[in-house]
């Protein structure tokens, strides 16, 4: 993984797009396509499934209602990580897509959450629930509630279980293998935005020496990360994407304005039939200065 990353952020942006667009959409339609097949093997048992969901997540089950608190918090750390919608790193790719408005690549970006929530974490919650592969722990971590499963660590061993249990043999290789490809292009996609914000803090100097350093970083953080326990990856983890979430939180306030003023302003285009070009001076945004030199080229 460490060398691999480095062959990838080497070769700067470019190498970064062009291995993504390659990646991204075949370890996706990978995963779906193998959850699928093990959802429809076990389909009689979607009522009971949902069932299940909904009585944990609102507490209906008794078994579940002591923690319910803990369920709401590992959903709020999770849910943040599957998606990055309001961290702020999103917003990095999003402003290198070439648009005539910003409000397109925002719709564009909301609807990712779909995406990436919606359909590739919920595959994974059904492959386990589908199976029966999962462990669950009491509030304390020193028992169990549900307890199906031995010797298997929590998070991936429970979906590498879970594909086990319907193609023997077959489960640990390729959830190995999809999770190298979404851990890659994230490691990539985290790159990028370290680049990109070194680009803009750095931006009327010499950044070489600088960019050297963060590669050498992202190598040495890659390669700790693959020997120490996830437990340790995810605490850590957690505590820098607080720190980034809270700040980001206090942008998105005070950027609501301009952002809804933009929103508005794409819809009544889009109603006159005209493709939307947008103008930052019309709507009283300052500041803008690269969607005024947009707007004066498109004249």
């Amino acid at each position: 993984m460490p060398f691999s990353t480095f062959l990838v952020c080497h070769k700067h942006v470019k190498r970064i797009a062009s291995t993504a667009q390659i990646l991204v959409p075949f370890m996706a339609i990978g995963y779906m396509i193998f959850s699928i097949v093990i959802i429809a093997m076990n389909i009689q048992l979607l009522p009971e499934v949902i069932a299940l969901i909904f009585k944990s997540a609102f507490a209906l089950d008794s078994a579940f209602g002591g923690i319910i608190g803990m369920a709401i918090m590992w959903g709020v750390k999770r849910g943040v990580f599957s998606n990055e919608a309001g961290q702020g790193t999103g917003a990095h790719a999003a402003a290198a897509a070439e648009v005539s408005h910003p409000a397109k690549q925002g719709l564009v970006q909301a609807f990712s959450v779909y995406i990436d929530t919606l359909f590739v974490c919920s595959a994974t919650a059904f492959m386990i629930l589908f199976t029966g592969m999962y462990n669950t722990q009491t509030e304390d971590g020193k028992g169990f509630i549900v307890h199906n499963l031995e010797g298997v660590e929590q998070g991936p061993g429970y979906t590498q279980a879970a594909v086990d249990s319907i193609l023997p043999g077959f489960g640990a290789g390729f959830v190995a293998v999809a999770l190298f490809f979404f851990a890659f292009t994230t490691i990539m996609a985290y790159y990028y935005i370290a680049e990109t914000n070194i680009a803009y803090l750095f931006r009327k100097r010499n950044t070489k020496s600088v960019m050297f350093i963060l590669k050498i970083v992202i190598l040495i953080a890659t390669f700790w990360g693959t020997v120490r326990t996830a437990e340790l990856a995810w605490a850590l983890g957690d505590v820098g994407l607080g720190i980034m979430v809270w700040l980001n939180v206090i942008a998105i306030v005070i950027l609501a304005r301009p952002a809804l003023l933009a929103l508005k302003d794409y819809e009544q285009q889009k109603k006159l039939g005209l493709d939307p070009i947008f103008d930052p001076k019309k709507l009283g945004i300052k500041n803008a200065t690269f969607w005024e030199n947009y707007k004066k080229e498109s004249e």
